[in-house]
C-alpha cells in the first residue's frame, strides 16, 4: 500500500459505511465482519512533543467498493465524478459521528478526546474505494508514558486491517519515545475477557468492545521529555 495509496483522490466508501450503520441495529448480523478494509495510520508529532494529528488512509475491499459505485454513480456512467465522491464522503462523515470515526486514543490507560476531523476525502481508483482524513486531540497530548492509537468498528462490520507494522507510523516522534504496534492473540484475548463475551454482549444493537479487543494498536511509550 506505502505511500502511493496517498495520492489517491476521492471516491465512493459510504454507502457501505451507511449499509452497515443502518445494519447494527440488526443485532446478531453483526457477529463478523462484512466490510474489509486495509488501513494506514499516521502519527504526526510537532516539535514540542506533543501529538499534533491523526491521518488516516482506509482502502476498502472490493465488493465494498462495487456496491459503493453502483449506489453513488447517479449518472450510471460506471464511474465516480467530483460530485459523487463528494456525496460519499459526506455520508461516510456523517455515518461514522456518533462511532468516534472508529478511532480510540489512550493516555495511560484513559481515554483521549478527539475533535470531529474538518472533513473527510473519498476515491475510486484501481476499483477500490479510499477514504482519507484527519483528526486532532481536543487538548494538547504531550508524549508522556504510554500512548495507544487504534482504529475498530464497535459494532464489528468492518474490519480494518493494517497489513505491514509500518503502516502505523509515527512522525518526528522524540529520541525519548519508543514505538510498537501490539497486534493480540486471539485466544489470549478471549480468555482474558470470558467473563464479559455473553450473549448480552454480542447481542447488543449498540455495539460493543468485541472488535477493540482484537484492534491492532499503535503504542509510543514515553520516558520523562529529554
Amino acid at each position: 500500500m506505502g505511500q502511493s495509496l496517498m495520492n489517491r483522490g476521492n471516491a465512493g466508501i459510504l454507502a457501505m459505511l451507511a449499509a452497515a450503520l443502518l445494519a447494527a441495529s440488526g443485532g446478531t448480523s453483526l457477529a463478523h465482519p462484512h466490510v474489509f478494509a486495509e488501513a494506514r495510520l499516521d502519527v504526526a508529532v510537532n516539535d514540542d512533543g506533543e501529538v499534533q494529528a491523526l491521518r488516516h488512509l482506509w482502502r476498502f475491499d472490493d465488493l465494498f467498493s462495487s456496491t459503493v459505485l453502483v449506489e453513488f454513480d447517479a449518472n450510471q456512467d460506471l464511474k465516480l465524478d467530483a460530485d459523487e465522491l463528494a456525496q460519499v464522503a459526506d455520508t461516510v462523515f456523517q455515518s461514522l459521528a456518533e462511532f468516534d470515526y472508529f478511532q480510540i486514543v489512550t493516555a495511560d490507560g484513559r481515554d483521549v478526546a478527539m475533535s470531529v476531523p474538518e472533513r473527510m476525502v473519498a476515491d475510486f481508483t484501481d476499483n477500490q474505494l479510499i477514504i482519507l482524513f484527519e483528526s486532532r486531540p481536543k487538548e494538547p497530548l504531550p508524549l508522556q508514558g504510554k500512548l495507544n492509537f487504534g482504529v475498530y468498528d464497535p459494532t464489528f462490520y468492518t474490519a480494518i486491517d493494517f497489513v505491514e507494522d509500518e503502516y502505523m507510523a509515527v512522525e518526528n516522534m522524540p529520541g525519548y519515545c519508543e514505538r510498537q504496534v501490539v497486534r493480540p492473540d486471539a485466544d489470549e484475548a478471549i480468555a482474558q475477557n470470558q467473563q464479559t463475551l455473553t450473549e448480552a454482549f454480542f447481542n447488543d444493537p449498540t455495539g460493543n468492545d468485541l472488535s477493540k479487543i482484537f484492534a491492532t494498536k499503535l503504542q509510543i511509550s514515553c520516558t520523562a521529555n529529554g
